[in-house]
C-alpha cells in the first residue's frame, strides 16, 4: 500500500471557478485515500467545504498581485517544513512563483508539481507553471501549447490529466422535475414553445454570444421556431455589454425569442430540457467541461473546432464541430443538429474518478522517485 503521503495545494483562493473546484476534487480523493491534505490560499467561501470534506487550510494570501506578496515566501516555507510536505501542487501562476522560492530552502525535501489549467499569454511570468517537476495538462490542446511556448521544457515531465464530471451529477437522458419547464418559462416567456438553445457561459466578448445570436436568426430565418438562453450571461457588471447582445438581437429580428439570465445551480435540468447546446468560444478553451456535460446528459452540442472544444468533440461527438469563423457551416449544422442530431456516447471517457485516480497516481510514482 502507498505511503501516506502530505499533499499541499496551492492556488490565490478558494471562492468559485474550475481551478477551485479541481482543487476541491482532489482533496476530497486523497483524503479518502488516506492521505494528508493541505489546501493553502487567501481563504473564501468553498473554505468550508473543503474542511467539511476533511481537508485543513491555512490562510495566506498567496495571490495578491502586489511585489508585497514576496513576503509570504518565508511564511510558505514554515508552512511546508511544519508540515513535512511531500507534495507541492501549484494551480496558479502567482502561488506558484511563491511555491518555486519557497521550496529553494534545501531542506525541504517536497516535490512540485503544477498544473495548467488554461491557455495563457506565453510570458517570463508564465513559464513558472511549466516548470514542475511534473506538469499536468488538463487536455492535449493544452500540452500543445506548453511545448509550443516553452519547447525547453522535458516533454518526460508533461501529463495529461483531463478534467472530469462525476456521471451521477450529469446523467443520462435526465428529466427536470415536474414544473421545471413552467417555472423557466413564466421566468423567461421569451423561452416558451419552439425548440430550445441553450448556451452556458460568462457574459463576456469572447464565449461568442453574438455567434449564438446569428445562429438564432439563421434558424428562424429557415422556418424552424428557436429559442435562444444566454444562461449566466447575465449579472452585475455587465449591463453594457448585454445591452449590445440585445440590440443585435433586435436588429437580427430574434430579441422576442432571446433571454438573458444569470448563472444557475439547476445546470443538469436545463441541459434536460434542451434540443441544443452550444459551445462558441472565440478564445480556445483549456478543456471545456461545457461540451462534457452536456453529452453525458444525452443532449447534442455544437461548438467550433478549435481548442480544447474542438479537441472534445473530435473525440466524443464530431458531427457538432464548425470550422471557426464559418457562419454559414454552423448555422446548417445547428438545423441538422435540430432536425436529426446522432445520439451522443453512451459512456463519457472524461470523469472525475479517473481525473482523482491519475492525479494521485501521479503523486505516489513522484514521492516515491
Amino acid at each position: 500500500m502507498p505511503r501516506r503521503l502530505t499533499v499541499v495545494q496551492l492556488l490565490p483562493a478558494l471562492e468559485s471557478g474550475g481551478v477551485e473546484r479541481s482543487t476541491l476534487e482532489i482533496a476530497a480523493a486523497l483524503v479518502a485515500a488516506g492521505h494528508r491534505s493541505v489546501v493553502v490560499s487567501a481563504g473564501g467561501r468553498l473554505v468550508a467545504a473543503l474542511l467539511a470534506a476533511g481537508s485543513e487550510h491555512v490562510e495566506l494570501d498567496i495571490g495578491r498581485k502586489s511585489p508585497w506578496v514576496l513576503r509570504q515566501v518565508p511564511a510558505l516555507r514554515r508552512v511546508l517544513t511544519r508540515l513535512n510536505a511531500d507534495i507541492v501542487h501549484a494551480r496558479s501562476r502567482l502561488p506558484a512563483w511563491i511555491g518555486h522560492l519557497a521550496l529553494r530552502d534545501a531542506r525541504l525535501r517536497a516535490r512540485f508539481v503544477t498544473t495548467v489549467h488554461g491557455l495563457n499569454s506565453p510570458s517570463r511570468y508564465s513559464r513558472i507553471m511549466a516548470r514542475g517537476e511534473r506538469v499536468i495538462c488538463v487536455s492535449e490542446t493544452v500540452r500543445a501549447h506548453v511545448r509550443a511556448h516553452y519547447p525547453d521544457t522535458d516533454p518526460a515531465r508533461i501529463e495529461v490529466i483531463p478534467r472530469g464530471i462525476d456521471p451521477a451529477a450529469f446523467p443520462r437522458d435526465h428529466a427536470p422535475p415536474a414544473g421545471w419547464r413552467a417555472a423557466l418559462e413564466a421566468t423567461h416567456p421569451e423561452l416558451a414553445g419552439g425548440r430550445l438553445l441553450l448556451m452556458p457561459g460568462r457574459g463576456t466578448r469572447l464565449k461568442g454570444h453574438g455567434d449564438a445570436i446569428a445562429v438564432l436568426a439563421a434558424l428562424r430565418a429557415g422556418g424552424i421556431d428557436a429559442r435562444l438562453w444566454l444562461m449566466g450571461a447575465g449579472g452585475t457588471g455587465r449591463e453594457g455589454y448585454l445591452e449590445e447582445l440585445r440590440a443585435l438581437a433586435r436588429g437580427a429580428g430574434v430579441d422576442g425569442q432571446l433571454a438573458i439570465g444569470p448563472p444557475r445551480d439547476d445546470i443538469v435540468d436545463a441541459y434536460a430540457a434542451s434540443d441544443l447546446v452550444l459551445q462558441l468560444s472565440r478564445k480556445p478553451e483549456a478543456f471545456g467541461r461545457t461540451v462534457v456535460e452536456a453529452l453525458a446528459v444525452g443532449r447534442p452540442v455544437l461548438g467550433w473546432a478549435h481548442g480544447g472544444v474542438g479537441e472534445l468533440l473530435a473525440a466524443l461527438y464530431p458531427t457538432g464541430a464548425a470550422a471557426l469563423g464559418d457562419m454559414d457551416a454552423l448555422a446548417a449544422r445547428a438545423r441538422a443538429l435540430l432536425e436529426d442530431a446522432p445520439a451522443p456516447p453512451v459512456t463519457i471517457p472524461y470523469s472525475l474518478a479517473a481525473m482523482q485516480a491519475a492525479t494521485l497516481a501521479l503523486y505516489v510514482r513522484l514521492a516515491d522517485a
